[in-house]
């Protein structure tokens, strides 16, 4: 997956509905509002809500700034 995939555009999580980062290399989708990522194995992003993983606070911070432009 690459950040000018058209896909992007239309997946969202599976939580609170909203947009998904793709965040690279990590190879995943994140989203910032919940704190949570969700993997992507073999091109295929994991959106199941048992697949989303919160991350730390510090974490957050961190992918918080690569967001910000």
């Amino acid at each position: 997956m690459t950040p000018d995939d058209p896909i992007l555009t239309i997946l969202a999580c599976p939580l609170d509905k909203g947009p998904l980062t793709l965040l690279l290399p990590e190879d995943v989708l994140y989203n910032p509002r919940l704190r949570r990522r969700y993997p992507i194995v073999d091109g295929v992003p994991q959106l199941l809500p048992s697949s989303g993983e919160r991350v730390p606070d510090e974490e957050h911070e961190r992918l918080a700034r690569r967001l910000t432009p």
